[in-house]
Order: C-alpha cells, then structure tokens, then sequence
C-alpha cells in the first residue's frame, strides 16, 4: 500500500512531501488506522483539508531516551501538540471490570497489550513538557472528556483532580472535537496561545479568580467533592443539567487555588458539515507499518456511522457527557456514496455490518422542541418512562436500510450497533413496519438487545425499559419472525452488580432466565467509568437524584455471586450460587437453578 495516502508517521514520510516541520502532531495511545471511526483519523484529517501539515505519533515509548526521539520525530509542531489516549480510556484498555490485566488490546497491533501506558494523557504530556517547552498543549478524546472535572477513579479508589489540571495542558476539548478543533487553530493562528477562553466544547485553567468568566455556574469545590458524598453528587447532577449545547451554563470548578473552566458544550454538526468530514480521503486502512493489523478495525471497516449523541441517557453510559443527547445524522446521499465505496473495496463480501451510531434507531430529535432548543436540562426523554412528548419515528432510518440494501454488490445490510425497543414500542405508526422489515432483511439469526436486568427497580436506575417493554418486544418479534417463516433469536445482555442491585435482584433476574429457557454466556460486571450517573451511585451510595441510599456491591465475592445468578448453569459457578443462595435464605431454590444443564 501506498505510504503516502497516509498522513505521515516519520520524519521521512514527512520530507517525502517536502515538509520542513508540521503544524500539529497528533499523539495517540493507539495505532494508527485512517478510518473515521478513529478520531486521531478524523480530526487529523479535518486539519489537513484546512490547509494544515499533521504528523501521527501512534503509541510512542514514554520511559527511557527512545521516547524522546520518537516523540520529536518531526521535531516541535509550528502550532500545538495534540494528545489523546486513543478510542478508550488508557484504564479501561487496560483492566477488566475487576481491575484485572487484559490479556489483549483491540486498539494496538496485532492485539497485543504494552503499547501505551497507564493514564496515558498525564504520561504523554508529562514527556512532552520535559522535551518541549513552549508550545501549546491540547488534550482530547474519550479519556479527556469524561476525566475533565474532578471524578471519582475507579482504579486508584480516590477523586482525582480534573485531567486537565494533572496534564498541564493548555486547553482540553471534550465532546467530538472538529469544530473546536478548527476554532482553536484559528484562534492559534491569529492571537497566539495565551488565551484560549470562549471556545464551546473546550475548558481552560487559570489560577487567578479575576480571569474568570461572569454569569457561570459554580460546581462545588474539589475539597468538597472529596469530603462529601452529597456534594458529589450535586457536582454531578450540575454537570450532566449542563451538556446541552442550546441549555447549558458555562461551568467552573475550583481546585485549592486553581480554576478549570468549562465552556458550554459544542453545537451540533450540521449534516452538511458531518457529510464533509466523513467524505475526507480515507484510506479506511491501518497503516501498513502494522503487518498484523489492528484488530479494532475489522469491527467497523464495512460498517457506516449514519448519527451521533443519543438521548436514551442509560445511567451507565457515558455518551450523554461525551457526544451529547442531540442526534446529529449524515445524509442518506452520504451515505449511500460511501456504501457504494465499500463494495469496491477488495476485502468486501457483500455484507454491510452496521449502519448506526450510539443507538441505530435514533435518527429523528426527541420531539419538536428538542429539534428547535435542545434537551430538557431536568427531564429524560424515555428512561423507564418515556416522556409524553417523545415523538418516536423510524421513518428515515427505514429509508437508509432500504436504500442501502438497494445498492448493487450489497447481498445484505446488518444492523448491529443496537436499537432501543423501548422506543421501538413508542412508535404506534410505524414501529411494527420498522419491526418487519428489520427482521425480514437486516438480523442474521441473532438480534442483540440489552435488557441489561429484569428488576424494575434497577432499571429505573440504569434508565432502561422495564422488563414488561422487553418481554412485549420480545413476542412481537417472535410473531413477527413466525409471520416470515423465519427462525431468529433475541441475544440479551445483562449487567450484574450495578448499584442497587442486591443478591435477591440478582436471584429474581436468575429465576426469571430459568423461565425462558435462555442463559446467557456471558453477563457483563458493571464497570465504574468516569463521567456516568451510575459510577456517581457506586462511589457514593447515593442517588443523586433523589437522595436515596443505595446498596453496592463493592467487594469482588458479591460481585462474582451475582454474575454467577445470572449463569446459574455453568458448573463452575454452582459454589457461588450455593453461597448466594444461603446467604438469601433461598436455599429452597437449589433444585431448582443447579438442575439445569451444563
């Protein structure tokens, strides 16, 4: 493959298009793949079609005198450094839910893991603070974003300071970076780097109060959020009132005698502006310095991301800090080109994997004041229970699927990157349409849905459906698979231990898979990450909402007793569901769960 298609990763690459130096170089924790579902991609790209020189520096060593050489491989940027710990944050890429090593890493070469370091963007800045200077710092991705005020950290069990204070960068973006990416090289360009306030969809510091922006909302103090559950908690819910575009206040938060500054979140991409960036030329490849590949990428180079935001809020899902409840969506025109592409590529079956986003079947605004100013700052708009003035529609994502499937080479278009059913039942007028034909062309024997529990309680907690939407969806996709003489499957997904959930809601959601026949391989522990409601009711034992104590399952013997309720069949797990079931005084019910097979 031709090297220079990619943007360029060595000093060589970079004098082969007669460069002297670059504007910006990109630092990132992962491999470099030039695919728009990787943001060291995207906005690497969106700089180039501005006229800017951008080097990519992939998971550079960050100890020893090697990592110095690597890191200034094209020498200092002209502009600013870029920084981002890559599609994941470095902690997550790194342990499990139960703070055990990963044996692989989808994101680095081959799948190998050793390729960044733990807290990535505090590494890498650190090293380029030592090596350079006086040039501008700018953090951003999904580590930045949900670690950009002071959080709780699942790893080291403290709050940490905001991200932004603990790298010393100048400035942080958060959110999808384009436009404030494009605004801040303006600025960059124009005024210098002293200044970096006023920018939405970035945050800057300052240590003087006299500097601080009037009129903004003040988050409690760091001090306070170390010290107190419930100002934790009313940090939070301060925060999550504020990631509405067209809503929000600009946000401070003060450390000792330091100030992070949140500007208000970014405005939406237009569809025309989402068109440009994803029709930027990418090669859709990893480089080719990887001769075995980038796993990561084989999950999404024959799919299409048709939206962004989602306004299914699920409490254990950072996408409302990071991408925003507003759906932003690329045209079907788009689209299509870019479908039509695919199936020129070489490796191409036939098969599209997935036309979505956070929610495939988010494709329309919440309803029509959401359309013209922005999400409800103290209202959800379906959670366990849908707003009245949702206004569900499938009607434009049933014309993607039906254009797309149309396409010549095409033999069939999956839809993979979930749908919300809950919504789904919303929809009285076309929702049984969308149904059908969802079923007759784009599922693959296996439909995967995340009913995530089957306690209403705890659903309400995670903002999820209750189990009477999931069971309704699921007989009417059995009637709707019988009605087309096909035999598909629903593959469900459960979260074991998220907070408030007890042994006996654990017990309940067993009994109530002991009655549908199905157990499923595999039940995800729930994961404390920055920036969810849910990671703020494990740290503090609090619904921020309500006040309500909640309990947690902290400890890994609770925590592997509920997964094992929820796969009561493997033998394995019959210890525990011994111990479970004593310690519920349930003991009754061991016929019953360890009957069934293997």
């Amino acid at each position: 493959m031709n090297r220079t298609q990619f943007l360029p990763v060595s000093r060589e690459d970079m004098e082969n298009r007669g460069w002297k130096e670059c504007d910006f170089v990109f630092i990132s924790g992962d491999g470099y793949v030039d695919h728009p579902s990787f943001g060291a991609a995207i906005l690497s790209r969106v700089l180039e079609a501005a006229g800017y020189r951008v080097g990519i520096v992939s998971q550079p060593p960050w100890r020893g005198p090697e990592s110095k050489e690597s890191i200034l491989r094209f020498g200092p940027p002209r502009l600013a450094w870029l920084v981002s710990s890559g599609a994941m944050d470095s902690m997550v890429a790194h342990y499990t839910a139960n703070n055990k090593p990963r044996s692989q890493d989808a994101y680095s070469p081959g799948g190998l893991t050793g390729f960044r370091p733990d807290r990535a963007l505090i590494a890498y800045c650190a090293k380029i603070r030592e090596i350079s200077k006086n040039i501008p710092i700018i953090i951003g991705g999904i580590e930045a974003s949900l670690r950009r005020f002071g959080h709780y950290d699942y790893w080291s069990n403290t709050v940490r300071h905001s991200i932004l204070l603990d790298t010393k960068a100048d400035v942080l973006v958060y959110g999808m970076g384009e436009k404030p990416l494009l605004e801040i090289v303006a600025r960059l360009e124009t005024e210098g780097a002293t200044d970096f306030s006023g920018i939405r969809g970035t945050m800057w510091r300052t240590g003087k109060e006299e500097n601080l922006p009037q009129n903004a909302t003040s988050l409690p103090d760091f001090a306070k959020i170390k010290e107190s559950n419930q100002e934790y908690c009313r940090h939070f819910v301060l925060q999550e009132q504020n990631t509405d575009p067209f809503q929000a206040s600009v946000l401070i938060e003060r450390s000792e005698n330091r100030y992070v500054v949140q500007e208000k979140p970014s405005l939406p991409l237009t569809s025309d502006e989402f068109d440009r960036f994803y029709d930027l030329p990418f090669t859709r490849e990893a480089h080719p310095d990887y001769p075995d590949g980038i796993p990561a990428l084989a999950e999404v180079q024959f799919s299409l991301t048709s939206t962004r935001g989602c306004f299914g809020a699920c409490s254990f899902c950072a996408i409302t800090f990071h991408q925003g409840r507003l759906i932003q969506t690329r045209s079907i025109a788009s689209l299509e080109k870019e479908a039509r592409a695919l199936t020129n590529h070489p490796q191409f079956k036939g098969y599209i994997h997935d036309v979505g986003g956070p929610t495939a079947n988010f494709r329309v605004p919440a309803c029509p004041k959401q359309a013209k100013s922005g999400s409800c700052p103290d209202r959800q708009c379906l959670g366990s229970e849908p707003c009245p003035a949702l206004r569900p529609d499938h009607t434009e994502y049933l014309n993607v699927l039906r254009t797309l499937r149309t396409i010549p080479k095409v033999k069939k278009v999956f839809v993979r990157s979930g749908i919300r059913y809950d919504y789904l039942l919303q929809d009285t007028n076309g929702g049984e349409l969308f149904l059908r034909e969802l079923c007759e062309h784009h599922v693959s024997g296996q439909l995967k849905v995340a009913p995530e529990h089957s306690a209403n309680k705890i659903l309400a907690l995670m903002r999820k459906g209750n189990r009477e939407q999931y069971e309704a969806f699921s007989t009417a996709f059995t009637a709707t698979n019988d009605s087309l003489g096909k035999k598909q499957y629903l593959i469900p997904y459960y979260i074991a231990s998220h907070p408030g959930a007890t042994l006996e809601d654990a017990l309940h959601t067993a009994l109530e898979l002991k009655k549908t026949g199905f157990i499923p391989d595999q039940v995800q522990d729930f994961y404390p990450t920055p920036g969810t409601l849910s990671t703020c009711m494990y740290y503090t034992g609090i619904d921020p909402y309500t006040g309500e104590s909640l309990h947690v399952a902290r400890g890994g013997r609770e925590r592997a007793m509920q997964r094992a309720l929820l796969q009561f069949n493997k033998k394995e797990n019959h210890p525990l569901v011994r111990e479970a079931l004593r310690m519920v005084n349930r003991t009754d019910l061991l016929p019953i769960l360890l009957s069934a097979k293997k």
